[in-house]
């Protein structure tokens, strides 16, 4: 595909459109006066979590629901994911999981079973038990959604990549695609004790000073994901496409939509690149520097020496509804 292709398709993804959903349901939410924070039903939005100060670090709290369709394609592995997903933001705040919570509502017991059962199995393999939840058998399809709780030392923020940073892209190619879906699984299948201790690698790169700024790679996919970090950071992004690490036999187009069961954007000051890429890389975990931050509020991709603008955050919000945006990044560099 050409570049202008490429920007096409990642402006009319599934997953972009899905986002473009949340800045409305924030602006909801808001009162008459959202400047102030007595009068704010939300007072932050953009990041894996929500982080709470707590002692000498920062409780986590994150949630979400599982698409319909997967839950009625391939029920374990939604059971699976629910658990997965939500261990993955906590990591990306640079936090450890410690437990979560479900809710489920099903036609009957019989639906609910193999959803169930995809959940303990990712519980056990991942360490992180479940501790409670609601369930409703009788209702008129199934729907799943799950909550976690974690903790941080020190955090990794949507709203801390600053102009002159590098953005990093993390990821394990040691997977496959779920067809006909944009996920790569390089999880279900890992041993335990591998896949517990590539999770604690964000907790450790926050712990070290080495980042203070990311984002797992979500359903929006890299661009999209990308578009996330810079609107909460008041920042632009750059992506040369040429950089980003992929498997040699998926199509450019179809990986830049990609929702990878370990997938991490990190914004990362020039002086830990090399620190960074190789604490993922000694783990087998593909890692590299995709791009830049910059101060312009664009996302931009390149290709072959041509450069597109994909979204243009001063005219369109993407997550974060414009009277919401906070005055300036979140200062993390002391927690």
């Amino acid at each position: 595909m050409t570049l202008d292709e490429i920007v096409a398709s990642v402006r009319a993804s599934r997953g972009v459109a899905h986002k473009t959903d949340i800045a409305p349901l924030l602006a909801a939410l808001s009162r008459d006066d959202p400047t102030r924070s007595d009068e704010a039903a939300v007072m932050g939005a953009g990041d894996d979590c929500a982080a709470l100060p707590d002692g000498d670090g920062w409780l986590l709290f994150a949630a979400e629901g599982m698409v319909s369709d997967l839950i009625e394609a391939m029920p374990w592995f939604a059971g699976y994911c629910s658990v997965l997903v939500n261990v993955s933001d906590v990591c990306a705040m640079g936090g450890r999981p410690l437990a979560v919570v479900d809710v489920i509502w099903s036609k009957g017991l019989a639906p609910a079973a193999p959803v169930l059962e995809g959940m303990a199995a990712a519980a056990r393999q991942l360490g992180v038990p479940i501790v409670g939840g609601h369930s409703n058998a009788r209702s008129e399809r199934t729907q799943l959604a799950v909550a976690i709780l974690g903790r941080a030392k020190r955090l990794l923020s949507s709203f801390a990549a600053r102009p002159g940073d590098r953005l990093m892209m993390a990821v394990d190619l040691r997977g496959a695609f779920v067809e006909p879906y944009p996920y790569w699984n390089a999880a279900t299948e890992a041993p335990a004790e591998r896949i517990r201790g590539d999770l604690a690698l964000l907790a450790q790169i926050a712990e070290e000073g080495l980042c203070e700024s990311a984002k797992d790679i979500s359903m929006a996919g890299i661009a999209g994901t990308a578009m996330m970090l810079a609107e909460c950071s008041r920042v632009g992004v750059r992506i040369d496409l040429e950089r980003v690490p992929r498997p040699a036999d998926v199509d450019l187009s179809r990986w830049m939509q990609i929702f990878p069961s370990f997938g991490y954007l990190l914004s990362v000051a020039p002086r830990n690149v090399d620190a960074v890429r190789a604490r993922f890389e000694v783990r087998g975990i593909a890692c590299d520097e995709i791009g830049e931050i910059h101060a312009e509020p664009t996302i931009d991709l390149s290709l072959s020496g041509e450069i597109r603008t994909a979204w243009r955050l001063d005219e369109q919000a993407f997550i974060v509804p414009a009277d919401r945006r906070s005055t300036r990044a979140l200062d993390v560099s002391s927690t």
